[in-house]
Formats: C-alpha cells, structure tokens, sequence
C-alpha cells in the first residue's frame, strides 16, 4: 500500500481537477423522478425503478402531447437520469418555448444543460427559474456549481452561502462548498466545510467519499480509510478504499493512460 502522494502533483493534475469539477454532469442517480411527476400532475405515481424503463413509459406520453408541461418535465428528468443528456437539452429546451414562463421547467432545463457542460446558459436559464425575492435553495446551489465549473470560485461561494442561509447545515451544499475550496487547493477549508456535511444524518455516500479523498490529499490516507469504511460492510468498504486509493495515486499512472471519473463531485439537490 502507497502511503506517499505528492500533494503538489496531484493537484497540479489538469485531469485530476477537471474530473472533479464535472461532477456537476455525473450524479444523474441523485434525481427522483417520482418528485418530478408528483410536482405537476394532479397525483403523484410512483416511477419505473429502470432508468431504461421510465424513458420509454415518459416518452410516450410526452409524444403524445410534447406541449404538455407535465410530460415534459418528467421525460426530461428520466432522460437526464439515464444519461441522455443531450436529448434532454433538447426536449426541454421545446418545452420551455411552448411554455414560457415556467419556472418548473425552467429548472429542469438549466440541469440539464449543466449536465451537458453548457455551464454558462444554464446558470443564465437557472436565474430565471427562481427570483431574488423568492429563491430556491436548490437552485442556487445547482448555479454554484455551474460558477464553480467555470473557474468563478468566489462567486459561486456566494450562492453556496445563500443555499445555506436558506437551509443551514444542509449536507449536499456544504459538500459542493467544500469541492470549491478544494478545487482552489484551500484543502483545510474544504475539509472544514466536508466535516460539517459529514456530520449531518443526511449525508450521502458522495459526502463520505470527498471528506475521505480531501483528508487524503493532506497527507493522512490512514484516516481517509477509516473515512471511506466507517459503517459499511466488509466487501463495500474494500471498494471504497481501493477506488480511493486508485485516485490518490491516478497521477502517477503512465502518460497517456486512461483516467476514471474520481469519486469526487459536485451535488446537484433537487
């Protein structure tokens, strides 16, 4: 086991931080399409637990009526959660125009588009989906990381610390502010902000997992492992740790060699 990492090199690495910035396009399994139903239809439904599945039972009814608001958002949102982004700019896109003014939709369309790496459009199309006088916490969290992704790191604290204000302790912000300060190599404030998320009750395994790959960025990979196995079983925990292990060395793989998204990414609360 390598217990020696080159702080400097490894975020130093051009793919290294890259990897970890893209996370805002990569945790399409954080969405609920059962949210999403429920928030336009008359009563909610359950949805198809196949991301497959429920691409084709919402497509056919957005075909049905592709101006329809509801079926819209719901195609949308399964599209995105089975990785068809790029279809789901577009169906979204369409409905925004059959539907101006929809702040639903809105929504859905700037993730979307920060899914497909349209950062700066979706951060514009996002300020139209909520107001200054009536934010929406998840929105604004969803804009920092679109800031973040364009290298706006002071910026996007600012809408971190607004989410925040909004839903104080709140663990998914407070993994994302973390990465921002990772991203610009302020590693003691990133754990600082990973440890508050990693405090609360609903924290995610992603929080788990950027807690552990910044503690082992400083240095202390013996305790990003006890990070990464606390509370699970015996084969998860070895996972966990060699994908840890695999990204705190992935710098020193030979040139030219192909790299795996790292466990890191920014959160995208619905």
């Amino acid at each position: 086991m390598r217990q020696r990492f080159s702080l400097a090199r490894l975020l130093a690495s051009t793919s290294l931080i890259a990897a970890v910035a893209m996370g805002l396009g990569g945790c399409t399994g954080m969405w609920k399409l059962s949210e999403v139903t429920g928030s336009v239809g008359p009563r909610a439904e359950a949805a198809p637990a196949d991301p497959a599945r429920a691409v084709e039972v919402y497509g056919e009814r957005y075909r049905a009526n592709p101006k329809d608001a509801g079926a819209a958002l719901a195609y949308g949102q399964a599209l995105r959660a089975n990785g068809q982004r790029a279809q789901a700019v577009a169906v979204l896109e369409q409905a925004t125009i059959a539907n101006p003014g929809n702040k639903p939709l809105l929504a859905q369309y700037g993730r979307a588009l920060a899914d497909n790496g349209n950062f700066q459009q979706a951060f514009d199309v996002l300020s139209k989906a909520h107001s200054p006088d009536n934010p929406d916490w998840h929105l604004l969290s969803v804009q920092g990381t679109a800031l973040d992704q364009m290298g706006r790191h002071e910026e996007a604290r600012s809408y971190y610390a607004s989410a925040l204000k909004i839903a104080p302790g709140d663990p998914g912000v407070l993994s994302n502010l973390g990465l921002s300060y990772m991203l610009t190599r302020n590693l003691p404030k990133a754990e600082e902000a990973l440890r508050q998320a990693y405090a609360s009750p609903r924290a995610s395994t992603r929080v788990r997992q950027n807690l552990a790959l910044v503690v082992g960025l400083q240095g202390r990979f013996a305790e990003a492992e006890t990070i990464v196995k606390a509370d699970l079983p015996p084969d998860q925990a070895a996972a966990n740790v060699a994908y840890l292990k695999e990204m705190l060395n992935r710098n020193d793989a030979p040139r030219g060699a192909p790299k795996r998204t790292p466990v890191a990414s920014l959160s995208q609360p619905d």
